[in-house]
Protein backbone atom coordinates (compact mmCIF):
# COMPACT_ATOMS: atom_id res chain seq x y z
CA UNK A 1 0.00 0.00 0.00
CA UNK A 2 2.86 2.37 0.83
CA UNK A 3 4.52 1.71 -2.53
CA UNK A 4 1.29 2.48 -4.41
CA UNK A 5 0.85 5.75 -2.51
CA UNK A 6 4.44 6.68 -3.29
CA UNK A 7 3.99 6.09 -7.00
CA UNK A 8 0.67 7.98 -7.10
CA UNK A 9 2.21 10.94 -5.27
CA UNK A 10 5.21 11.09 -7.60
CA UNK A 11 2.89 10.93 -10.62
CA UNK A 12 0.74 13.78 -9.27
CA UNK A 13 3.73 16.02 -8.55
CA UNK A 14 5.18 15.33 -12.00
CA UNK A 15 1.93 16.40 -13.63
CA UNK A 16 1.86 19.58 -11.56
CA UNK A 17 5.42 20.37 -12.56
CA UNK A 18 4.90 19.49 -16.24
CA UNK A 19 1.78 21.66 -16.56
CA UNK A 20 2.76 24.38 -14.05
CA UNK A 21 1.93 27.29 -16.38
CA UNK A 22 -1.61 26.06 -17.01
CA UNK A 23 -2.17 25.38 -13.30
CA UNK A 24 -1.01 28.88 -12.34
CA UNK A 25 -3.19 30.42 -15.06
CA UNK A 26 -6.21 28.66 -13.58
CA UNK A 27 -5.15 29.70 -10.04
CA UNK A 28 -4.88 33.40 -10.97
CA UNK A 29 -7.89 33.53 -13.31
CA UNK A 30 -10.09 31.31 -11.17
CA UNK A 31 -11.21 29.11 -14.06
CA UNK A 32 -10.26 28.07 -17.58
CA UNK A 33 -12.27 27.21 -20.65
CA UNK A 34 -11.58 23.97 -22.49
CA UNK A 35 -10.67 24.39 -26.17
CA UNK A 36 -8.87 22.50 -28.88
CA UNK A 37 -5.43 23.82 -27.88
CA UNK A 38 -5.47 22.57 -24.29
CA UNK A 39 -7.96 19.73 -24.53
CA UNK A 40 -5.35 16.97 -24.02
CA UNK A 41 -3.69 18.70 -21.05
CA UNK A 42 -7.02 19.52 -19.42
CA UNK A 43 -8.15 15.92 -19.81
CA UNK A 44 -5.01 14.66 -18.01
CA UNK A 45 -5.45 17.15 -15.20
CA UNK A 46 -9.10 16.18 -14.80
CA UNK A 47 -8.19 12.50 -14.54
CA UNK A 48 -5.58 13.38 -11.89
CA UNK A 49 -8.24 15.27 -9.86
CA UNK A 50 -6.36 18.56 -10.25
CA UNK A 51 -9.15 20.25 -12.25
CA UNK A 52 -12.87 19.70 -11.92
CA UNK A 53 -16.08 21.08 -13.39
CA UNK A 54 -18.45 22.19 -10.59
CA UNK A 55 -21.57 22.17 -12.79
CA UNK A 56 -22.48 21.36 -16.33
CA UNK A 57 -21.59 24.06 -18.88
CA UNK A 58 -19.25 25.66 -16.31
CA UNK A 59 -15.55 26.32 -16.77
CA UNK A 60 -12.94 24.14 -15.13
CA UNK A 61 -11.55 25.08 -11.71
CA UNK A 62 -8.76 23.92 -9.41
CA UNK A 63 -9.49 21.42 -6.69
CA UNK A 64 -9.69 22.93 -3.24
CA UNK A 65 -6.72 20.90 -1.98
CA UNK A 66 -4.48 22.10 -4.83
CA UNK A 67 -5.58 25.72 -4.35
CA UNK A 68 -4.89 25.47 -0.60
CA UNK A 69 -1.42 24.09 -1.35
CA UNK A 70 -0.63 27.03 -3.65
CA UNK A 71 -2.09 29.58 -1.22
CA UNK A 72 0.09 28.27 1.59
CA UNK A 73 3.24 28.05 -0.54
CA UNK A 74 2.79 31.47 -2.18
CA UNK A 75 1.50 33.14 1.03
CA UNK A 76 -1.32 34.63 -1.01
CA UNK A 77 -2.91 37.48 0.97
CA UNK A 78 -6.20 37.01 -0.85
CA UNK A 79 -6.75 33.78 1.03
CA UNK A 80 -9.62 34.21 3.46
CA UNK A 81 -10.28 30.55 4.20
CA UNK A 82 -9.81 29.70 7.90
CA UNK A 83 -10.66 26.28 9.29
CA UNK A 84 -12.43 26.84 12.62
CA UNK A 85 -13.85 23.31 12.91
CA UNK A 86 -12.01 22.32 16.09
CA UNK A 87 -14.65 19.80 17.15
CA UNK A 88 -14.15 17.52 14.13
CA UNK A 89 -10.37 17.54 14.55
CA UNK A 90 -10.59 16.72 18.26
CA UNK A 91 -13.04 13.87 17.58
CA UNK A 92 -10.60 12.36 15.05
CA UNK A 93 -7.70 12.69 17.49
CA UNK A 94 -9.66 10.96 20.28
CA UNK A 95 -10.70 8.13 17.94
CA UNK A 96 -7.12 7.50 16.81
CA UNK A 97 -5.96 7.53 20.44
CA UNK A 98 -8.51 4.84 21.28
CA UNK A 99 -7.34 2.79 18.26
CA UNK A 100 -3.74 3.07 19.42
CA UNK A 101 -4.58 2.03 22.99
CA UNK A 102 -6.56 -0.98 21.74
CA UNK A 103 -3.74 -2.10 19.41
CA UNK A 104 -1.19 -1.65 22.17
CA UNK A 105 -3.30 -3.66 24.61
CA UNK A 106 -3.57 -6.44 22.01
CA UNK A 107 0.26 -6.38 21.59
CA UNK A 108 -0.15 -5.56 17.87
CA UNK A 109 3.00 -3.49 17.42
CA UNK A 110 2.58 -2.89 13.68
CA UNK A 111 -0.96 -1.54 14.06
CA UNK A 112 -0.04 0.51 17.14
CA UNK A 113 2.87 2.16 15.32
CA UNK A 114 0.64 2.95 12.35
CA UNK A 115 -2.07 4.45 14.59
CA UNK A 116 0.55 6.44 16.53
CA UNK A 117 1.95 7.85 13.29
CA UNK A 118 -1.56 8.86 12.13
CA UNK A 119 -2.28 10.39 15.53
CA UNK A 120 0.96 12.37 15.49
CA UNK A 121 0.19 13.61 11.98
CA UNK A 122 -3.31 14.75 13.00
CA UNK A 123 -2.04 16.51 16.14
CA UNK A 124 0.73 18.29 14.22
CA UNK A 125 -1.68 19.15 11.39
CA UNK A 126 -4.17 20.53 13.93
CA UNK A 127 -1.49 22.73 15.53
CA UNK A 128 -0.18 23.86 12.15
CA UNK A 129 -3.72 24.64 10.99
CA UNK A 130 -4.26 26.92 13.99
CA UNK A 131 -0.98 28.71 13.40
CA UNK A 132 -1.74 28.99 9.70
CA UNK A 133 -5.11 30.60 10.46
CA UNK A 134 -3.40 33.11 12.75
CA UNK A 135 -0.79 33.87 10.07
CA UNK A 136 -3.60 34.52 7.57
CA UNK A 137 -5.24 36.93 10.03
CA UNK A 138 -1.95 38.76 10.70
CA UNK A 139 -1.21 39.12 6.99
CA UNK A 140 -4.65 40.67 6.45
CA UNK A 141 -4.17 43.02 9.41
CA UNK A 142 -0.65 44.12 8.42
CA UNK A 143 -1.87 44.75 4.89
CA UNK A 144 -4.90 46.62 6.31
CA UNK A 145 -7.11 44.52 4.00
CA UNK A 146 -5.38 46.01 0.96
CA UNK A 147 -6.88 43.45 -1.45
CA UNK A 148 -10.19 45.38 -1.36
CA UNK A 149 -10.48 48.92 -2.59
CA UNK A 150 -13.20 50.70 -0.58
CA UNK A 151 -13.58 51.53 3.10
CA UNK A 152 -16.92 49.72 3.27
CA UNK A 153 -15.29 46.58 1.90
CA UNK A 154 -12.45 46.89 4.44
CA UNK A 155 -15.00 47.17 7.26
CA UNK A 156 -16.83 44.07 6.00
CA UNK A 157 -13.53 42.15 5.79
CA UNK A 158 -12.66 43.29 9.31
CA UNK A 159 -16.00 42.08 10.66
CA UNK A 160 -15.49 38.75 8.86
CA UNK A 161 -12.07 38.38 10.48
CA UNK A 162 -13.52 39.19 13.90
CA UNK A 163 -16.19 36.52 13.48
CA UNK A 164 -13.50 34.01 12.47
CA UNK A 165 -11.44 34.88 15.57
CA UNK A 166 -14.53 34.41 17.74
CA UNK A 167 -15.22 31.02 16.15
CA UNK A 168 -11.61 29.95 16.72
CA UNK A 169 -11.72 31.00 20.37
CA UNK A 170 -15.05 29.24 20.90
CA UNK A 171 -13.63 26.14 19.29
CA UNK A 172 -10.54 26.17 21.51
CA UNK A 173 -12.78 26.33 24.58
CA UNK A 174 -14.19 22.94 23.54
CA UNK A 175 -10.85 21.23 24.22
CA UNK A 176 -11.06 19.55 27.63
CA UNK A 177 -7.59 18.60 28.85
CA UNK A 178 -8.90 16.55 31.77
CA UNK A 179 -10.67 14.29 29.26
CA UNK A 180 -7.53 14.06 27.12
CA UNK A 181 -5.47 13.23 30.19
CA UNK A 182 -7.90 10.41 31.04
CA UNK A 183 -7.64 9.09 27.49
CA UNK A 184 -3.83 9.22 27.56
CA UNK A 185 -3.60 7.55 30.95
CA UNK A 186 -0.03 6.57 31.83
CA UNK A 187 1.11 6.10 28.22
CA UNK A 188 4.02 8.47 27.69
CA UNK A 189 3.54 8.89 23.93
CA UNK A 190 -0.13 9.83 24.29
CA UNK A 191 0.50 12.25 27.16
CA UNK A 192 3.19 13.96 25.13
CA UNK A 193 0.86 14.39 22.15
CA UNK A 194 -2.55 14.95 23.76
CA UNK A 195 -1.57 16.93 26.85
CA UNK A 196 1.85 18.57 26.54
CA UNK A 197 1.85 19.33 22.82
CA UNK A 198 -1.78 20.43 22.56
CA UNK A 199 -1.67 22.48 25.77
CA UNK A 200 1.38 24.45 24.61
CA UNK A 201 -0.16 25.02 21.19
CA UNK A 202 -3.55 26.12 22.51
CA UNK A 203 -1.98 28.42 25.12
CA UNK A 204 0.18 30.20 22.53
CA UNK A 205 -2.66 30.40 19.98
CA UNK A 206 -5.16 31.73 22.53
CA UNK A 207 -2.82 34.52 23.61
CA UNK A 208 -2.04 35.44 20.01
CA UNK A 209 -5.72 35.41 19.05
CA UNK A 210 -6.48 37.86 21.87
CA UNK A 211 -3.82 40.20 20.46
CA UNK A 212 -5.27 39.74 16.96
CA UNK A 213 -8.74 40.59 18.25
CA UNK A 214 -7.46 43.80 19.85
CA UNK A 215 -5.69 44.85 16.63
CA UNK A 216 -8.83 44.14 14.61
CA UNK A 217 -10.91 46.36 16.89
CA UNK A 218 -8.32 49.12 16.67
CA UNK A 219 -8.23 48.84 12.88
CA UNK A 220 -12.04 48.85 12.71
CA UNK A 221 -12.14 52.08 14.72
CA UNK A 222 -9.68 53.67 12.30
CA UNK A 223 -11.74 52.54 9.30
CA UNK A 224 -14.93 53.96 10.79
CA UNK A 225 -13.17 57.25 11.51
CA UNK A 226 -12.02 57.46 7.90
CA UNK A 227 -15.52 56.52 6.77
CA UNK A 228 -17.06 59.30 8.86
CA UNK A 229 -14.63 61.89 7.54
CA UNK A 230 -15.22 60.70 3.99
CA UNK A 231 -18.97 61.03 4.40
CA UNK A 232 -18.53 64.50 5.85
CA UNK A 233 -16.35 65.55 2.93
CA UNK A 234 -18.75 64.05 0.38
CA UNK A 235 -21.65 65.81 2.04
CA UNK A 236 -19.78 69.12 1.91
CA UNK A 237 -18.96 68.63 -1.78
CA UNK A 238 -22.60 67.76 -2.53
CA UNK A 239 -23.75 70.86 -0.65
CA UNK A 240 -21.36 73.11 -2.58
CA UNK A 241 -22.54 71.55 -5.85
CA UNK A 242 -26.17 72.25 -4.97
CA UNK A 243 -25.40 75.79 -3.66
CA UNK A 244 -22.72 77.23 -5.95
CA UNK A 245 -23.28 80.77 -4.56
CA UNK A 246 -22.45 79.79 -0.98
CA UNK A 247 -19.88 81.97 0.77
CA UNK A 248 -18.69 81.20 4.32
CA UNK A 249 -19.18 83.89 6.96
CA UNK A 250 -16.31 85.73 8.56
CA UNK A 251 -16.30 83.77 11.80
CA UNK A 252 -13.24 85.60 13.08
CA UNK A 253 -15.21 88.84 13.14
CA UNK A 254 -17.92 87.41 15.41
CA UNK A 255 -17.95 88.04 19.13
CA UNK A 256 -18.16 84.34 19.91
CA UNK A 257 -15.92 82.24 17.70
CA UNK A 258 -17.14 78.62 17.28
CA UNK A 259 -14.88 75.94 18.71
CA UNK A 260 -14.43 74.52 15.23
CA UNK A 261 -12.42 77.62 14.21
CA UNK A 262 -10.86 78.37 17.58
CA UNK A 263 -7.97 75.92 17.35
CA UNK A 264 -5.01 78.29 17.74
CA UNK A 265 -2.28 77.22 20.16
CA UNK A 266 -1.06 79.41 22.98
CA UNK A 267 1.47 82.07 21.89
CA UNK A 268 3.76 81.59 24.90
CA UNK A 269 4.10 78.14 26.36
CA UNK A 270 4.63 77.84 30.14
CA UNK A 271 8.30 77.74 31.03
CA UNK A 272 9.73 74.67 32.75
CA UNK A 273 13.11 73.04 33.05
CA UNK A 274 13.54 69.99 30.85
CA UNK A 275 15.85 67.75 32.85
CA UNK A 276 15.67 65.02 30.21
CA UNK A 277 17.18 67.21 27.46
CA UNK A 278 20.83 66.21 27.06
CA UNK A 279 21.61 69.50 25.31
CA UNK A 280 20.99 71.41 28.56
CA UNK A 281 23.19 69.14 30.63
CA UNK A 282 26.12 71.57 30.95
CA UNK A 283 23.90 74.52 31.98
CA UNK A 284 22.10 72.39 34.56
CA UNK A 285 25.40 71.19 36.03
CA UNK A 286 26.62 74.79 36.34
CA UNK A 287 23.42 75.76 38.15
CA UNK A 288 23.83 72.84 40.52
CA UNK A 289 27.43 73.78 41.35
CA UNK A 290 26.33 77.32 42.28
CA UNK A 291 23.97 76.07 44.98
CA UNK A 292 25.39 76.92 48.38
CA UNK A 293 25.95 74.04 50.70
CA UNK A 294 24.50 74.25 54.19
CA UNK A 295 26.83 72.93 56.92
CA UNK A 296 25.23 72.30 60.27
CA UNK A 297 27.71 72.65 63.16
CA UNK A 298 27.42 70.22 65.96
CA UNK A 299 26.17 71.81 69.16
CA UNK A 300 28.24 70.97 72.17
CA UNK A 301 26.36 69.02 74.79
CA UNK A 302 26.05 70.94 78.06
CA UNK A 303 28.00 69.55 81.00
CA UNK A 304 26.76 69.72 84.55
CA UNK A 305 28.89 71.51 87.13
CA UNK A 306 28.26 68.81 89.74
CA UNK A 307 27.11 65.22 89.74
CA UNK A 308 23.42 64.43 90.17
CA UNK A 309 22.64 61.37 92.16
CA UNK A 310 19.89 59.00 91.03
CA UNK A 311 18.30 55.98 92.60
CA UNK A 312 16.36 53.06 91.14
CA UNK A 313 13.03 52.31 92.82
CA UNK A 314 9.78 50.59 91.96
CA UNK A 315 7.44 52.70 89.84
CA UNK A 316 4.26 53.83 91.46
CA UNK A 317 0.97 52.52 90.13
CA UNK A 318 -1.26 54.95 88.30
CA UNK A 319 -4.60 54.73 86.58
CA UNK A 320 -5.70 56.26 83.27
CA UNK A 321 -9.29 57.48 83.61
CA UNK A 322 -11.67 56.24 80.92
CA UNK A 323 -13.20 58.62 78.43
CA UNK A 324 -16.63 59.74 79.71
CA UNK A 325 -18.11 59.36 76.21
CA UNK A 326 -16.86 55.77 76.04
CA UNK A 327 -18.37 55.08 79.46
CA UNK A 328 -21.72 56.46 78.30
CA UNK A 329 -21.61 54.14 75.27
CA UNK A 330 -20.91 51.18 77.58
CA UNK A 331 -23.94 52.14 79.66
CA UNK A 332 -26.01 52.26 76.43
CA UNK A 333 -24.91 48.71 75.57
CA UNK A 334 -25.79 47.57 79.10
CA UNK A 335 -29.24 49.21 78.80
CA UNK A 336 -29.86 47.28 75.59
CA UNK A 337 -28.85 44.04 77.33
CA UNK A 338 -31.10 44.76 80.31
CA UNK A 339 -34.14 45.64 78.20
CA UNK A 340 -33.56 43.02 75.51
CA UNK A 341 -35.35 45.31 73.07
CA UNK A 342 -34.28 47.15 69.95
CA UNK A 343 -33.26 50.65 71.00
CA UNK A 344 -32.29 53.74 69.02
CA UNK A 345 -29.04 55.42 69.97
CA UNK A 346 -30.47 58.88 69.22
CA UNK A 347 -33.53 58.30 71.42
CA UNK A 348 -31.30 57.07 74.26
CA UNK A 349 -29.19 60.23 73.85
CA UNK A 350 -32.31 62.39 74.19
CA UNK A 351 -33.75 60.40 77.11
CA UNK A 352 -30.55 60.57 79.13
CA UNK A 353 -29.91 64.21 78.22
CA UNK A 354 -26.29 63.57 77.29
CA UNK A 355 -24.08 66.61 76.79
CA UNK A 356 -22.27 65.49 73.66
CA UNK A 357 -23.49 66.38 70.17
CA UNK A 358 -25.41 63.75 68.28
CA UNK A 359 -22.77 63.26 65.58
CA UNK A 360 -20.01 62.45 68.11
CA UNK A 361 -22.42 60.21 70.01
CA UNK A 362 -23.42 58.17 66.93
CA UNK A 363 -19.80 57.91 65.79
CA UNK A 364 -18.72 56.64 69.24
CA UNK A 365 -21.56 54.07 69.27
CA UNK A 366 -20.42 52.70 65.90
CA UNK A 367 -16.79 52.67 67.04
CA UNK A 368 -17.79 50.91 70.28
CA UNK A 369 -19.60 48.20 68.32
CA UNK A 370 -16.69 47.73 65.90
CA UNK A 371 -14.20 47.70 68.78
CA UNK A 372 -15.85 44.80 70.59
CA UNK A 373 -14.04 41.44 70.49
CA UNK A 374 -15.35 39.00 67.94
CA UNK A 375 -16.85 36.68 70.55
CA UNK A 376 -18.77 39.61 72.13
CA UNK A 377 -19.79 41.30 68.88
CA UNK A 378 -21.71 38.25 67.70
CA UNK A 379 -24.28 38.83 70.46
CA UNK A 380 -25.28 42.25 69.05
CA UNK A 381 -26.75 43.57 65.81
CA UNK A 382 -26.20 47.17 64.66
CA UNK A 383 -28.21 48.72 61.85
CA UNK A 384 -27.51 52.22 60.50
CA UNK A 385 -30.61 54.26 59.66
CA UNK A 386 -30.33 56.94 57.01
CA UNK A 387 -30.76 57.65 53.32
CA UNK A 388 -28.52 57.72 50.24
CA UNK A 389 -27.11 61.02 49.10
CA UNK A 390 -29.48 62.65 46.58
CA UNK A 391 -26.66 63.72 44.27
CA UNK A 392 -23.57 61.55 44.74
CA UNK A 393 -24.00 57.82 44.16
CA UNK A 394 -22.52 55.43 46.71
CA UNK A 395 -22.72 57.85 49.67
CA UNK A 396 -25.04 56.87 52.53
CA UNK A 397 -25.90 59.50 55.15
CA UNK A 398 -26.38 57.93 58.62
CA UNK A 399 -28.93 59.78 60.76
CA UNK A 400 -29.34 57.21 63.53
CA UNK A 401 -28.33 53.67 64.53
CA UNK A 402 -30.28 50.95 66.28
CA UNK A 403 -28.78 48.26 68.51
CA UNK A 404 -30.38 45.01 69.65
CA UNK A 405 -29.43 41.57 70.84
CA UNK A 406 -28.78 39.01 68.12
Amino acid sequence: MGNNLHQAGVKLLKQLGRHAELVMDVYLAGSIAENNDNAAIVDKLRKADILYRPEAEQELRLKRSVRALLEEALKDERNRQIDANVGSSMATIKTLADHYKEARHAVDYAASEAYLADLSEHVYAFAEGLRYSIRVLWSRINNEFGYVGTINAKIRENELAQSQVTELLNGLEMVQFDELANIAGDIRELRKLLVTRLQETLSDCTQELSVVQGRLLELLGRFRQIQGRTRLLKGWLLYTDQHPDYNPDNHVGHKQVPNLFNQADALIAPASADVFNTGHENELLQLVTQIKSIARHQVATPTREHDVSMSLAAAEDFDIPDNPLKLAVDEYFCAVIDSGMRQSALQYHQQQGLEWDTESWLYQVICGFEGLPEEHRQYFELEPIGEPHPRFNGNFIIKDVELWLA
